[in-house]
């Protein structure tokens, strides 16, 4: 099969010719009808994550069909149409027990853990615990773009923060998981503020559903900022890029027993950001992290997607090929886009 693959990190990524996937007894196969590029990829590239061994083929969002199937899979056969959360859990540890799967002790993800989807095919394990059906007149490549940001930002927005409407609320980075918060705390009937540096994708907010935008670098004092939008400060606020900047102001702009969700990856020197403690113990603040979304969870979504409700196709800036993504993904990090890239051919 042709996957998109890379030898060393930071390192060019090349178009290859790599031996085909089969499924574990519990797994599946799946020919890749899109993939979403993302952010988490990105951070792949760079040697961000411990997990992965080169050579590697990144990718983790994806939506297809099941090409091969392993014999100990009930739930599902081969022309299935399907995605899949980026975490997959195993099934049986103490956390997929009490439902948690986006925490499993003994967690895999595609383009991390192994292979992903920069290619024609990629296996999955576990496959009745993570695979989820695509609805009819959902697409591949919408579908492609629920696997990684638009659930976390669901889950985090809908389960962690409990976010209500009429609440005011902040998102600090308007990336692709950032946008997919707007759209979803704006259809719960939240007021959403975005905050990015960027005034083309402040603009992309807004259609998104934030009411009011702050560009990060025209403002001297964003948290000043944003309590002056909010009468005092965020009911939740959600720092969906992660740095120390970000999560920091995320903080300290919440009103008092407010909620900062973090769903931004905090990696190199962000991992252990500086936050403002008196703040959070005087004013009883809840400080959050969300990590995806089980698959069993997916209904509801998918239900607000197909009442229309949720438009996350609305977030898609264009499709590319394969090879166009070689180039793309090492770019993640300069915010060049305003909305999402999805993989949808891989015939070139």
């Amino acid at each position: 099969m042709k996957a998109a693959v890379f030898e060393k990190f930071q390192g060019p990524i090349t178009i290859q010719n790599v031996t085909d996937p089969t499924p574990k007894n519990h797994g599946v196969v799946i020919k890749v009808k899109a993939t979403g590029i993302c952010r988490s990829d990105w951070h792949g590239w760079m040697g961000h994550d411990q997990d992965i061994v080169l050579p590697h083929v990144p990718g983790h969002e994806l939506a297809g069909t099941i090409q091969a199937i392993g014999k100990n899979v009930q739930n599902f056969k081969i022309g299935d149409c399907v995605t899949v959360p980026f975490v997959c859990g195993c099934g049986t540890c103490y956390q997929c027990n009490s439902g948690n799967h986006q925490v499993c002790d003994h967690q895999s993800q595609p383009g991390f853990t192994h292979w992903g989807s920069f290619a024609e095919y990629v296996s999955l394990d576990f496959a009745d615990t993570n695979l989820v059906k695509i609805p009819e007149g959902i697409s591949f490549v919408t579908a492609a773009t629920l696997g990684c940001r638009f659930i976390t930002s669901y889950r985090a927005v809908v389960s962690q923060a409990k976010v209500t409407g009429g609440q005011y609320v902040v998102v600090h980075g308007c990336g692709g998981v950032g946008l997919s918060a707007i759209m979803i705390a704006n259809a719960i009937g939240a007021q959403v503020i975005a905050v990015d540096i960027n005034d083309k994708t402040l603009d992309f907010a807004k259609e998104m559903g934030a009411f009011a935008t702050v560009n990060a670098t025209n403002n001297l004092d964003v948290v000043e900022e944003i309590k002056h939008l909010t009468d005092g400060g965020a009911h939740v606020s959600l720092d969906a890029l992660g740095s120390q900047t970000t999560c920091f102001n995320s903080i300290s702009n919440l009103r008092k027993r407010g909620k900062h969700i973090q769903i931004g990856l905090m990696t190199g020197n962000h991992q252990h950001p500086k936050v403002p403690m008196d703040l959070i113990l005087a004013n009883e603040l809840e400080i959050i992290g969300s990590h995806g979304m089980q698959a069993h969870k997916y209904p509801e979504m998918l239900d607000m997607i197909k009442s229309g409700k949720l438009h996350p196709e609305k977030l898609i800036e264009k499709t590319i090929s394969l090879s166009d993504a070689t180039k793309a993904l090492p770019n993640m990090n300069t915010f060049e886009n305003k909305g999402v890239l999805v993989i949808d051919s891989f015939d070139d």
